[in-house]
C-alpha cells in the first residue's frame, strides 16, 4: 500500500526532521567530545586511565539502560514529549558538567546528559518511520546521520581549539543553554504523526499510535527479543559502533597523542576526518543500500574492510601522516556500515514497533562502547610505568596497542555477524518470517 503526502504535512514534516536532526547534532557532540578534551578533563580531575574511562563511558551507561525504555515511550506517548523533555534534562546536565568541581560532579552532569539525549535517536528513526515513505527509511535516516555527525565533527578540531581559547567549561555551559531551547521547539514544532493522511483509497495510511498498555507493550518488546531476526543486526551494531564509539569517544586522541607522538592539533584533526568519514559514510551506505534494494552485502564489505585496518594499527607501525589520514577517514566511512542494523531490525519485525525493535538493535552498540572505554583504561592502567607530565598520567605505545586490541576484537564480532544478518531487499518481511516458523 503506497502512502502519499500533502504539501502541507512535507512542510510539516521537515519541520519536524530539522528540530530532531539539531538535537541530533548536540547527542553527537556529547557522545564524542571527551576525547576531544581527555587531557583536559584528565589534568581538571587528576584520574587515571581507568576513571577517565568511567567518566566517558557514564554517557554510554545512561543511553545503553534507556534504549529498550525510549523505544517503548515513543511507540506509545510520541516523539514530541520524549524530545521535551530530554531536551530539558540534557541542557541541565551539560550546564552541571561544565560548572562541575569534582569527578562527582562530572559525572553526575555525564549522566543527566545520557539520559537526556538517549531519547534523539530514536524519536528521529520513529518520526522519519512514519512521516516518510518506507523505501526512503535507509536514505533519510542516511541524510540525517550526515548532518547530525557535524556535532562529531564539532567534538574534534573544533572543540580541542575551543578548549584551549575558550575553556572547556564554557563550551559545555553554552551547549546545555541551546539544549534546553531545543527542547522547547520540540514541544512547539514537532508533530508525532501526520492528520488526515490517506493512501489514495480513502483508507488512513499511518498507524494509530499504541496505547499505553502495559501487558501490549511486553508482548510487542517479547515478540521483538524473540525474533532471531533481530539479533544479527544487534550484534553488528554492538561490534562495529561500541568500538567506534570507544575509540571515537575517547581513547583516539590520547593514542595518536601519547602512543603516534603526534600533536594535539595533528591529533584533532585525525579525530574530525575520523567522524567526517563517518558522516559521510552513513548517508553513502544508506543511499547505495536503497539503491541496490539489498542490505547484506553492504554491511558485509564494509565491515570486512574496517576489521582488515585494526591489525595496523595494532602492529604499531610507524606510518607518514598522509596514510594515518588515510586511514582514519576510511574507518569512518566504513563504520558507518552499521546505520542499516536499523533498517535490517525495522524490516524484520512489525512496523508498528518500529520504535522496539530500532531500540533493541541499537543498545548493543552503546552497552559495547560503555564496557570498552573503561575496559581499555583498566588494561593500560596494569601496564603503567608510573610516569607522569603535569599532572596527566603517561602511557607507552604498547600499553595503547594492548588496550585498543579489546576495541578491535569488537569491530571483528560486528563483521562476522553481519554474515547473519537477514536480507530484506529493502522492505519489511516480518509476515514471511512469521509464516516461516508457523
Amino acid at each position: 500500500m503506497t502512502v502519499t503526502f500533502t504539501a502541507e504535512q512535507k512542510r510539516l514534516r521537515l519541520i519536524a526532521l530539522s528540530v530532531v536532526v539539531a538535537a541530533y547534532v548536540l547527542s553527537f557532540f556529547q557522545r564524542f567530545a571527551p576525547a576531544g578534551i581527555a587531557q583536559d578533563l584528565a589534568a581538571s580531575f587528576q584520574t587515571s586511565a581507568a576513571s577517565l574511562g568511567v567518566l566517558a563511558a557514564t554517557y554510554f551507561y545512561v543511553y545503553t539502560i534507556m534504549q529498550v525504555p525510549t523505544g517503548i515511550l515513543v511507540d506509545t506517548l510520541g516523539p514530541r514529549r520524549i524530545l521535551f523533555l530530554g531536551g530539558l534534562i540534557a541542557g541541565g546536565g551539560s550546564l552541571l558538567f561544565g560548572m562541575a568541581e569534582t569527578l562527582d560532579g562530572a559525572l553526575a552532569g555525564r549522566t543527566l546528559i545520557g539520559l537526556g539525549v538517549s531519547v534523539t535517536f530514536i524519536a528521529m528513526l520513529k518520526i522519519i518511520a512514519v512521516w516518510f515513505e518506507e523505501h526512503r527509511f535507509a536514505s533519510v535516516v542516511g541524510l540525517s546521520m550526515l548532518v547530525g555527525n557535524f556535532g562529531s565533527v564539532l567534538a574534534g578540531s573544533p572543540l580541542s581549539w575551543l578548549a584551549q581559547t575558550a575553556g572547556w567549561r564554557g563550551v559545555f555551559i553554552g551547549v546545555g543553554i541551546v539544549s534546553l531551547v531545543l527542547g522547547v521547539l520540540a514541544w512547539l514544532l514537532v508533530r508525532d504523526r501526520p492528520e488526515g493522511n490517506n493512501n489514495g483509497a480513502g483508507t488512513s495510511a499511518v498507524a494509530p499510535a499504541p496505547t499505553f498498555d502495559r501487558t501490549v507493550i511486553l508482548t510487542g518488546l517479547l515478540r521483538v527479543v524473540k525474533n532471531r531476526a533481530t539479533w544479527p543486526a544487534a550484534f553488528v551494531n554492538a561490534g562495529l559502533s561500541g568500538s567506534f564509539f570507544a575509540f571515537g569517544g575517547l581513547w583516539a586522541t590520547p593514542f595518536l597523542t601519547q602512543g603516534m607522538g603526534m600533536t594535539r592539533d595533528t591529533a584533532s584533526a585525525h579525530l574530525s576526518l575520523y567522524f567526517a568519514g563517518f558522516a559521510v559514510g552513513c548517508l553513502a551506505v544508506g543511499t547505495l543500500s536503497d539503491r541496490m534494494r539489498r542490505r547484506k552485502p553492504v554491511v558485509i564489505g564494509s565491515s570486512l574492510v574496517l576489521a582488515l585496518i585494526w591489525p595496523v594499527w595494532l602492529s604499531g607501525l610507524a606510518l607518514p601522516l598522509v596514510a594515518t589520514y588515510l586511514l582514519f577517514g576510511l574507518m569512518g566511512l566504513m563504520t558507518a556500515s552499521f546505520t542499516l542494523s536499523w533498517a535490517c531490525a525495522k524490516e524484520v519485525n512489525p512496523p508498528a514497533l518500529s520504535g522496539m525493535s530500532t531500540s533493541v538493535a541499537n543498545m548493543g552498540g552503546f552497552l559495547m562502547g560503555a564496557l570498552l572505554q573503561p575496559a581499555v583504561g583498566w588494561v593500560m592502567d596494569q601496564r603503567w610505568s608510573g610516569a607522569m607530565a603535569n599532572g596527566v598520567r603517561l602511557y607507552t605505545l604498547a600499553d595503547y596497542r594492548w588496550g585498543l586490541l579489546l576495541i578491535a576484537a569488537a569491530a571483528w564480532l560486528g563483521a562476522a555477524a553481519a554474515w547473519f544478518i537477514r536480507e530484506t531487499q529493502c522492505r519489511n518481511i516480518w509476515k514471511e518470517i512469521e509464516k516461516e516458523h508457523a
